[in-house]
């Protein structure tokens, strides 16, 4: 529960002091790899004055700072960055295409060359590893399977290639060993400095700032393997006399940098899937525009529209701008904001939102908005804010990722140490050949991006479905709502009321007089209610005479002087003088009518239900969540509508102001509850609620009140939020469920804890396989959320 809204006598006497002026900011940072890379860009961040709160995200490489801008500025922030031996950047111009994540959806999804190396340094190791069959059999000896390495992967391969090697190449064994050995020194040195130049250079700069990160493990792992390996090939004699086979790990050096740079990429490559949503979403956004000028038509980049430029749209086209239509008629393709499939008639006076597509019909738009200020450009700001937030089940991972780097160095010199005093004559080299392994199988690839590619993907998945999560968060949140608060008008029903009766009260007063009366005020209200007898009169061609004085009273009615004469209009108790006998109209809503206290008839509305309505609710109670109706409304009215949907704790009669009391009823019966509403009227209640609920309409996304917002106005988006919510809290926690245990599984094998039972080590190319498979696998786990059943 979000902290409550300060109310009564507290706040009327105590003012607090406003807090300063923040700013927030998302600028891209380059380099980052890990989760440690992350927890240190992080730590860097939140340690800079004037800082109030850092979120940084892997799988977007972008970073997102509130700060106080009289302590501290943006360069400042990027400097703290890049002072730890990361690179960041000043963000692009402010618009729906120029933040990192927007780019991110747009990029290759992976560097082209990352492939290149990957497929050389595989190429090589393969061709290390074969050359090195030779060396490993004992001179006299008839077979390749006398094996003398202690490196299990290298004994597989001679048991399953020598032999067949020895026969179709037997020229290899008769060439010198020394010749192979500084054959395959030039050529992994080489592929380190062309293909695994990036491990070595970020290692370096980690070292100088004084932070580890994943490239210092595969650097510290592979630069050991390449000099132990350096030092066996120009002094094997020192190997010997200490009775230790000089092996050289030429080959597992080429295949860790080999594995890890495919991992790489694979990651990437599955990272650019989970963008794809935003991806589509940005690229609904038209590059130019056809604008009207006194010379005739011009095609400008959008980037040069302004705010009441006269924007020509042809059949077919998108819409670049959010404007007002001018001129023209023409059907509109809404469905990326609304999911409806039918398009809207358009015509002079209409509003068009940019990225929908237009019809048959040319449309001369004027602009009003562009930019960062569009409704499209709105809707990527929510998806990127939600990406690049963190839940807070990622808070355990942070902890954990913020020490493991130095504690796997740590247990990576505990095993060597073990294996050199205890090992016996092959120790030396075991030792070496484990303390690798466990060096590059415990990287925290995995750790880092178990959370944050489960909330891409989900928020992803969410836009697609017309459900805008604005957080990971509020996603959490959403899957433990155990009671969902439903608000009756614009949410289970359609919101537009229409008039089913008027009852005029005493002799020679006329339905079209109480009409005339309550429409002249109700002209000057944007209650739905008096929407609704304004469009009444007007469809009885009543000609309203001009109201002055216009008063409201939330939740009550209003009144105003026609024509000299006070006409109250509103609940019975709030119209003086209602006549008792005149009933509330059954089940309908009721709008009673006074001229000057005296009671002149009563106007009987109905509010249609939602088509989907009764479905919605079947699915928030089949997910085991209570749903409860809460309305202003009386009771006989709300009691109907509970009825239809399926709803059987209502509460009505409750004012704007009370809603907010509801909901903390429900919470203080210990249930998590959700607060389905207008966004507007029902603000305080939003707020209150575990999770707010916003429906919204289309050109009003960003409900700050709001958790989640419907774009649709389709209330099942509702129990499609929880059912998403849920799906992903599960996939996180398999995500961080098998990224710990892999590691409390890996370490242990890696240094060689099976050895003494079963003879089992664990090659530091099996190690760098596992490692890039384990990364790979939590992303295609988070992956599976693209494809989930919401309905």
């Amino acid at each position: 529960m979000r902290p409550p809204v300060a109310a009564g006598p507290v706040a009327e006497t105590q003012t607090a002091p406003p807090p300063p002026a923040t700013r927030r900011v998302t600028f891209p940072v380059k380099g980052m790899t890990c989760a440690a890379c992350q927890s240190a860009v992080e730590r860097s961040l939140v340690r800079s004055d004037g800082v109030r709160e850092a979120s940084v995200n892997l799988m977007l490489h972008s970073a997102t700072v509130t700060y106080d801008p009289a302590r501290t500025t943006l360069d400042g922030l990027l400097a703290a960055v890049n002072d730890i031996g990361y690179e960041a950047e000043a963000p692009a111009a402010d618009d729906a295409l120029g933040s990192p994540a927007a780019r991110a959806a747009l990029d290759e999804p992976a560097d082209p060359t990352l492939w290149w190396k990957a497929g050389t340094s595989l190429a090589a190791g393969l061709i290390a590893m074969l050359a090195g069959v030779p060396l490993m059999v004992p001179a006299g000896a008839e077979r390749a399977d006398h094996l003398v390495t202690a490196d299990p992967f290298m004994r597989w391969v001679m048991s399953a290639v020598g032999p067949w090697l020895q026969r179709a190449l037997p020229w290899l064994y008769a060439v010198p060993p020394a010749a192979i050995t500084w054959s395959l020194a030039a050529v992994t040195a080489a592929v380190m400095a062309w293909a695994g130049r990036g491990f070595y250079v970020r290692a370096w700069k980690n070292l100088t700032h004084g932070t580890a990160d994943m490239n210092s493990l595969v650097a510290l792992g592979t630069g050991a393997a390449f000099v132990y390996s350096l030092v066996a090939t120009a002094a094997p004699g020192v190997f010997t006399r200490a009775g230790v086979a000089p092996d050289v790990y030429y080959e597992a050096v080429l295949f860790i940098i080999a594995l890890v740079l495919m991992g790489r990429g694979l990651e990437a490559r599955a990272k650019h899937q989970a963008t794809r949503a935003l991806g589509r979403l940005v690229a609904l956004q038209p590059s130019t525009a056809r604008v009207r000028t006194p010379d005739g038509d011009v095609d400008r980049p959008l980037g040069a529209i302004a705010v009441g430029d006269v924007v020509v749209v042809r059949p077919g086209e998108r819409m670049p701008v959010d404007g007002v239509v001018a001129e023209g008629r023409s059907a509109v393709d809404e469905a990326m904001l609304t999911g409806e499939p039918i398009p809207v008639e358009k015509a002079a006076g209409d509003r068009v939102v940019g990225g929908t597509v237009n019809g048959t019909g040319a449309l001369v738009v004027r602009t009003t908005a562009v930019g960062g200020a569009s409704v499209l450009a709105q809707i990527v700001r929510l998806i990127e804010d939600a990406q690049a937030s963190r839940a807070p089940i990622q808070h355990l991972a942070d902890r954990v990722a913020a020490v493991f780097v130095p504690v796997v160095a740590g247990l990576a010199l505990l095993t060597v140490a073990i294996w050199w005093l205890f090992g016996g004559e092959a120790g030396l080299v075991r030792a070496f050949a484990s303390g690798v392994a466990v060096l590059i199988i415990a990287c925290p690839c995995a750790m880092g991006l178990a959370v944050p590619t489960a909330v891409m993907v989900a928020t992803g998945r969410g836009a697609e479905s017309g459900v805008l999560f604005k957080g990971g968060e509020a996603l959490q949140r959403a899957a433990d709502v155990t009671a969902v608060v439903f608000d009756k008008t614009g949410t289970l029903t359609v919101g537009r009321p229409v008039v089913t009766g008027v009852r005029p009260i005493g002799d020679g007063i006329s339905a079209d007089q109480v009409l005339t009366w309550a429409a002249a005020v109700g002209a000057s209200s944007e209650h739905p209610l008096a929407a609704a007898i304004v469009a009444e009169a007007a469809a009885r061609a009543i000609a309203l005479p001009g109201a002055s004085g216009f008063a409201s009273a939330s939740g009550l009615g209003a009144t105003g002087t026609v024509q000299g004469a006070v006409v109250k209009m509103g609940r019975a108790g709030y119209v003086a003088g209602t006549s008792p006998v005149v009933s509330d109209g059954g089940t309908n809503t009721a709008v009673h009518v006074s001229v000057d206290g005296v009671p002149v008839g009563v106007i009987d509305l109905d509010d249609p239900l939602r088509d989907e309505a009764p479905a919605a609710v079947g699915r928030v109670s089949a997910l085991g969540v209570l749903p409860v109706l809460l309305t202003g409304d009386r009771q006989a009215p709300a009691a109907r509508v509970g009825d239809a949907v399926g709803i059987s704790r209502v509460v009505s009669g409750v004012l704007p102001a009370g809603k907010k009391d509801e909901v903390e009823r429900l919470q203080a019966e210990g249930r998590v509850v959700a607060m389905v509403g207008d966004g507007i009227n029902d603000a305080p209640a939003l707020a209150q609620a575990d999770v707010g609920i916003a429906m919204a309409s289309g050109t009003d996304v960003a409900v700050d009140a709001a958790d989640v917002v419907l774009m649709r106005p389709d209330v099942r988006g509702v129990a499609r939020a929880m059912t998403l919510a849920r799906r992903t809290m599960r996939v996180m926690r398999q995500n961080l469920f098998w990224a710990f245990v892999y590691n409390v599984i890996g370490i242990p094998i890696a240094a060689g804890a099976l050895y003494p039972a079963f003879g089992v080590l664990l090659s530091p190319v099996l190690a760098s396989a596992a490692m890039a498979f384990s990364s790979v696998s939590v992303v295609a786990n988070s992956l599976r959320l693209r494809t989930a059943r919401l309905d």
